[in-house]
Formats: C-alpha cells, sequence, structure tokens
C-alpha cells in the first residue's frame, strides 16, 4: 500500500526550499505527500530582500480538522521551517489531532545555521521548538540548531568527536527519538551526520563539495523520509540523504553557482530512485 506523508512547511514560491523542495523529492519515491502549508512566501527570506510574506497560521489547525473528519493518516508527519512559537503550538496540536499512534514524526528544526538564527526569529525561538523536538521520533538539526537548544557554545567546523557527542547527548536530554545531526566535519575534506539510534552513535560521511546554497536541509531531510518510509535503517537513510545531497551540491556548483536560488535536485532524481533502490 503506498505511504503517505503530511508535509507542513512554508511556501517559497521561489528559491527550492521547503514545500517546493518535500513535494517533489517525496513523490518522486513513490510515496504520498499532502501539505499544509504554514505561509506562502515570494521567495526565501535568504539573499532575497522586499520578499512578500502571507502568513497561514489560522488555516494550520482547520486543515488538520478536515483531515481527522475525514478518516486521512499519514504514516509520516514531517516538519520544517515554522515561522514563530504560536506555528510550534499549533504544529504539536496537529499532529496530535489527526495523528495516531503509528504516525511518525519527523521534525527538522529549521531557524538558524553557521552560529545565527535566520531572520525573523526572536532568541527564545529554540528553547521553544524544544517542545516539538520532545515529541519527536526523529529529528535532524544542523550543528546550530543543536547547541541554541542545548544552551551549548557553537563551534565551526572541523570538530572534535568529544564536542559532537557531547551535543547529541545533550540532545537526548529532552529528545527521546532518534538523532540525525547533520553538518559534522572531523577532517577537511569531508562532511556527514551523526545518528543516534537507541545507544549507538553512527557516522556516515561524504566527499565536501565546497559550495553552499539554500535549501539543502529540505533537501536531505525530504530524502532522509523517503528512506525510512522505504523500510531502510537510520543510518542508510542518511547515507542516501548525504549522498544524494551532495550530488545535487556538485552539479549545482558545475551549471550555476548562484546560492540563493537553490539546488538542481530535478535533474539528480534518478539518483534518488537508484539510491532508494526503485530503478
Amino acid at each position: 500500500m503506498q505511504k503517505r506523508v503530511a508535509a507542513i512547511h512554508d511556501i517559497s514560491c521561489f528559491g527550492k526550499c521547503s514545500l517546493t523542495v518535500a513535494l517533489p523529492i517525496i513523490s518522486a519515491a513513490g510515496i504520498e505527500c499532502a501539505g499544509i502549508p504554514t505561509a506562502v512566501l515570494s521567495t526565501h527570506t535568504g539573499g532575497f530582500s522586499g520578499y512578500t510574506f502571507r502568513d497561514l497560521t489560522d488555516d494550520i489547525m482547520p486543515v488538520a480538522s478536515h483531515w481527522k473528519k475525514e478518516g486521512i493518516t499519514f504514516d509520516a508527519v514531517y516538519t520544517g521551517y515554522l515561522g514563530s512559537v504560536e506555528q510550534i503550538d499549533l504544529v504539536c496540536d496537529a499532529v496530535d489531532t489527526f495523528g495516531n499512534d503509528k504516525t511518525l514524526l519527523i521534525v527538522d528544526p529549521v531557524m538558524a545555521d553557521h552560529g545565527k538564527l535566520y531572520a525573523g526569529f526572536p532568541e527564545n525561538f529554540p528553547k521553544e521548538m524544544v517542545r516539538l523536538c520532545a515529541k519527536a521520533d526523529i529529528i535532524t538539526p544542523n550543528i546550530t540548531e543543536a547547541a541554541f537548544m542545548t544552551d551549548m557554545p557553537y563551534m565551526a567546523s572541523p570538530h572534535s568527536k568529544e564536542y559532537i557527542e557531547t551535543l547529541i547527548m545533550k540532545l537526548r536530554e529532552f529528545a527521546s527519538g532518534k538523532i540525525v545531526l547533520t553538518g559534522v566535519c572531523f577532517k577537511e575534506g569531508e562532511i556527514g551526520v551523526a545518528c543516534l539510534e537507541g545507544e549507538n552513535i553512527e557516522y556516515v560521511f561524504t566527499p565536501l563539495v565546497d559550495a553552499a546554497y539554500h535549501g539543502t536541509g529540505d533537501v536531505f531531510t525530504s530524502t532522509l523520509t523517503c528512506g525510512i518510509l522505504k523500510d531502510k535503517s537510520l543510518s542508510e537513510s542518511a547515507l542516501i540523504a548525504a549522498k544524494f545531497t551532495a550530488g545535487c551540491i556538485k552539479l549545482t556548483k558545475e551549471e550555476y553557482p548562484e546560492m540563493k536560488y537553490g539546488v538542481n535536485f530535478e535533474a539528480q532524481i534518478p539518483s534518488l530512485l537508484k539510491l532508494l533502490e526503485i530503478i
């Protein structure tokens, strides 16, 4: 039977992130992807100025309630960029409304990178995000987001193994599910993730592509979600997601280096299907 995911993200009409990444990637894997848009923006907020913003906070619970009324169920709920503390509260309520004990909650706590909160987020936002992460079965913070949620200092790469594992154990204090910490770098030339499942931490790495683009975190977690729903293990799913994301970055760097436009994941969809062993 076809799996079904509810993706709760904003729609940035241009810029390849959030729902405009999650919907095509998850759908390409043969998984149905329904969406609850939290806001509609003309572009994402990184690198563009004068963008439009339409807040859809008031629509979150009516959508969730309608789904419940219709008896629509989901194998997973995948949350990304949430624009306010109120939206965090509503997403918690929405998941309780239409989810059940078999629904996986995958939370990407999108709010910060490179040691700084994204534009528009208040200083207390990471602590509020902790509540949603505490409900999750899987969380996928980057180093900055993990540091902010745990009150640990942010450290740029290369990282020590002690720092990464201390960070993960601090996350474990409130996150009882599985943890996928992204942006881990122990030495020059490689980038990867640390996966905590049970008491074991596994690392997966790919060669570092010397380029940075907006939306790659959404590409990663969307792909990870596909792997999990295709019955891959956490570390297998993380490796697939890391390889696919790296391939998208490499191709985009060769074609078009403008970081704010996002990555050309569309051209890499065939490689995604091979990684997931669909073709």
